[in-house]
């Protein structure tokens, strides 16, 4: 008997390829798309190139892609879900001074949870869910590992960090192995005319700050606490921005820091961006069950981001501090600190805060 797959898709060229190589690979393949735009909401956009935006034409393109490559797809409504988890999050974050990584929160509690419990309710029995990311699942000494795309510049691992074992152990990545150029042709070569679809760059079409209420402006002010100007709400900034602060000095201002409870801003020069650690909670260990001791790995600190030699060490159960062998530039609350070990993801911490002063007393030399 054929193993039955759940493939999440979005009319787009990886999703759709995903679900032909299983197909082809003998696979009884079915689509699943989510429902997540809440139509109340009015935006001026035009292409919705973005997770969250104007479902209709995403629809009609499943729709008729479903015909062609002949596999069946349902569509299953997760308004009210994605608006609690996802939505909320965002702006929360955003309120609360930080920077969001809704792709994550999404991945973990949105497209590997509520979805696949939505499947099961629904009575649709499968072996295996699979998706169009770029990433790699492993499994190696008694544990499911979760390893890079080997197209490096699509590589997508960093999304996925949150996975916990039971989901990795149920997730099919049939692009882990190809490049985004090889895919393209695939879709080319089977009479697709979707390899040249615009590809979703940002999370909402549009501007986002319609998520939000009426903002509270605030000052602007220095590391001394003198008032520079004011701001016109702090979920406009994150850390590192220096377009659109609106106010100039000797040198070129940036945004270092973010006073929620103040509700103030705070710019400095580019060097006060720089930091050599971070102390951060909210664990999640892939390759590893937990950190018994310090570690050598290459942290990943946005997603765009180089990766860094580092050394994580363990402080208590629940919270570990990174040291960079380099300074490195706007470390951003909010975001995600993901450790690699060559291929493998080792783990991440999430929502982390950056430290002035080192758990660690003393001094030392790296030799990476």
């Amino acid at each position: 008997m054929k193993k039955k797959v759940i493939v999440g898709m979005s009319g787009g060229v990886d999703s759709t390829v995903a679900a032909m190589l299983l197909k082809n690979q003998g696979y009884d393949v079915t689509g699943v798309f989510m429902k997540v735009w809440d139509e109340k909401h009015k935006i001026k956009c035009g292409t919705k190139s973005s997770c969250y935006g104007p479902e209709e034409k995403d629809i009609e393109e499943l729709e008729r892609i479903s015909k062609i490559i002949d596999i069946p797809v349902i569509f299953i409504d997760l308004k009210k879900e994605f608006h609690h988890t996802v939505i909320e999050y965002f702006k929360k974050e955003y309120l609360e001074g930080k920077t969001p990584n809704p792709c994550v929160i999404c991945n973990k509690f949105v497209k590997f949870g509520f979805l696949l419990n939505k499947i099961n309710e629904i009575g649709i029995d499968f072996d295996f869910f699979a998706t169009g990311h770029y990433a790699r699942v492993e499994y190696k000494n008694g544990r499911y590992i979760l390893k890079k795309g080997i197209d490096l510049k699509k590589d997508q691992s960093y999304f996925l960090f949150l996975l916990n074992q039971q989901q990795l152990s149920k997730i099919i990545f049939p692009l882990g192995e190809y490049t985004k150029p090889r895919v393209k042709e695939i879709a080319k070569s089977c009479g697709l005319d979707i390899s040249e679809k615009e590809e979703s760059q940002d999370f909402i079409s549009g501007d986002r700050f319609f998520l939000f209420d009426k903002a509270t402006g605030g000052d602007i002010i220095d590391r001394n606490g003198n008032i520079l100007g004011k701001h016109k709400g702090i979920f406009h900034y994150t850390i590192g921005q220096r377009r659109g602060i609106g106010i100039s000095g000797k040198k070129p201002l940036y945004v270092i820091e973010i006073l929620p409870e103040k509700n103030a801003i705070v710019v400095g020069e580019e060097k006060e961006l720089y930091k050599k650690n971070l102390i951060a909670k909210n664990i999640n260990f892939i390759s590893i069950k937990k950190l018994e001791k310090p570690m050598k790995v290459k942290t990943r600190i946005r997603y765009k981001h180089h990766e860094a030699q580092s050394e994580i060490f363990p402080v208590n159960s629940d919270t570990v501090e990174v040291i960079f062998e380099k300074p490195q530039r706007a470390i951003t609350p909010g975001q995600a600190a993901v450790f690699y070990s060559g291929e493998e993801v080792v783990g991440l911490v999430l929502l982390f805060n950056i430290e002035k002063k080192s758990f660690k007393s003393f001094s030392r030399s790296f030799k990476f």
